[in-house]
């Protein structure tokens, strides 16, 4: 609980600040980029956390990974986070700007996995049917996953469509076994 309140009150305070200084969609994609480095370093989650390396030295690791990456708004707030010894939150931090930021601007995330990427004219109308139903901005994640054989999995926030072959598949089997008897 600890977790959410602190970055949520960190991530409010800058998207008010990048607001007020106008770069609120940068800022936007360095948090985002500063999400993805944390979520996928184990070593950079262990630096952050580690209490024997000094403010200082994590200023200066985070200054090399991030330079000439981020605008001087975000650089700036991730060094007075580690100054206020709060980098342990600096990932939840980056989440909750994003979630902040996309509520405050009408974004919608959708992700849609399918077993081979989607052309050109496919995402399209995905992006077409998903803006139909939603009058906001959307944001398009594509995953693939081979063992899907064929057609979509349509994520929307909590709701989810799997039109996949491998779930009619899966649900023929289940019909299947749940038959007691087969009529002549």
């Amino acid at each position: 609980m600890r977790h959410v309140i602190v970055a949520s009150r960190y991530a409010k305070s800058l998207l008010n600040l990048a607001v007020e200084k106008g770069v609120e969609g940068t800022t936007y994609t360095d948090m985002k980029l500063v999400a993805e480095t944390c979520g996928e370093s184990r070593d950079l989650d262990l630096l952050l956390k580690s209490p024997i390396v000094k403010s200082h030295k994590k200023i200066a690791i985070l200054g090399d990974i991030f330079k000439g990456k981020l605008n001087e708004l975000s650089q700036n707030f991730i060094n007075i986070i580690i100054s206020n010894k709060r980098e342990g939150f600096l990932y939840e931090i980056a989440l909750e700007y994003q979630d902040q930021y996309k509520t405050k601007n009408a974004i919608v995330t959708a992700t849609v996995t399918t077993a081979e990427g989607l052309d050109a004219d496919m995402k399209s109308a995905v992006l077409n049917l998903i803006k139909g139903g939603a009058n906001s901005e959307v944001e398009l994640i594509e995953r693939t996953d081979e063992d899907l054989i064929g057609g979509l999995i349509l994520r929307i926030g909590d709701k989810q469509y799997d039109g996949s072959l491998q779930r009619c598949l899966n649900d023929l089997k289940q019909e299947f076994k749940n038959t007691t008897h087969i009529a002549n």
